[in-house]
């Protein structure tokens, strides 16, 4: 094999509750993630040749404006592949086509970076378990963990390897720095997504929380109740991001699409996802999310609909 192409799907957090700050700066969380189908597609060619001097990485995106360098989650997993199990000498061409909005607490990114672990793994045939992924994974970010672990549940290409291995999962409650990872049953609902206009940086929304008052968080223990039983009213219930505290105060586009969205989805639950710009709602069939879609766009032209993977 020397040539694949993987699904990178985007995740949203059912809940989302920070419990403290460690003494590098990194917060202490505790969250449920949930895969859902909305994706990136992501091409991979390794052309090995023993007159290289080592990895060539050649990185294109159908986004202008993305980095194709360091910079790029994509490109630094594969350097990080390179270091742990190098020295490899050829080119090794990545195109991603984007789909997920970029910057929107989708972990579109981290998603990519997961991505490139499982295709290097296949294309250099390191045979890497998925334990082994997920703990490269956890050194290019805290999302980055569970984006390999939905994916391997999920990718037709990964499906049948990983069969049987309770990390393929498409759901799962985050602690830790988020790279602290339990397989828990998932959430099946039809989903709109809209992302406003604007930039929100997680490090900003994550400095800013510690100083505001939290008035309602998540009961984590029974959302994983909820959804083993698909108790829709107790999962609805405890769809708390605590991260809206700062946010929402901060960006009145987001309080905007959130007001909008809660409208036009009721009586179903909305949310932001992550540390935000992106809200998303639950609804109760796929007419019905292509319906709010669309008049989601009047005001968000990054809007989507979609559904959670399970």
């Amino acid at each position: 094999m020397n040539e694949i192409e993987l699904r990178s799907y985007a995740k949203i957090n059912l809940t989302l509750d920070v419990k403290g700050v460690l003494e590098n700066g990194m917060h202490i969380v505790e969250m449920v993630m949930q895969q859902i189908l909305l994706c990136d597609d992501v091409s991979m060619k390794w052309e090995p040749s023993e007159n290289a001097e080592g990895l060539e990485i050649r990185l294109t995106t159908n986004r202008r404006y993305l980095p194709t360098d360091e910079k790029n989650l994509a490109y630094k997993a594969a350097l990080l592949m390179d270091g742990k199990y190098g020295p490899n000498k050829g080119v090794l061409t990545i195109h991603i086509k984007k789909r997920i909005p970029v910057a929107a607490g989708l972990a579109g990114g981290s998603s990519n970076g997961a991505t490139v672990l499982h295709g290097l793994n296949l294309l250099w045939g390191l045979d890497l378990s998925l334990a082994e992924l997920c703990e490269a994974g956890s050194e290019l970010g805290s999302d980055v963990p569970f984006c390999v672990m939905g994916q391997a549940a999920e990718n037709i290409n990964l499906k049948e390897r990983f069969a049987g291995d309770p990390l393929a999962t498409h759901c799962a409650l985050a602690t830790g720095t988020g790279t602290e990872l339990k397989p828990i049953e998932g959430l099946r609902s039809h989903l709109v997504l809209s992302k406003p206009p604007v930039s929100v940086s997680t490090a900003s929304v994550y400095k800013g929380i510690d100083s505001i008052d939290i008035p309602k968080r998540p009961d984590n223990q029974a959302m994983i109740e909820a959804l083993k039983t698909k108790d829709l009213s107790q999962i609805e219930e405890n769809m708390v991001n605590v991260l809206e505290n700062y946010t929402l105060k901060e960006y009145s586009t987001v309080v905007y699409t959130k007001n909008k969205m809660q409208k036009l989805c009721e009586p179903r639950a909305v949310l932001m996802s992550g540390s935000g710009p992106t809200v998303f709602g639950l609804c109760d069939s796929i007419e019905q999310s292509q319906g709010i879609c669309e008049k989601m766009m009047e005001e968000n032209k990054e809007s989507y609909w979609t559904r959670t993977t399970c």
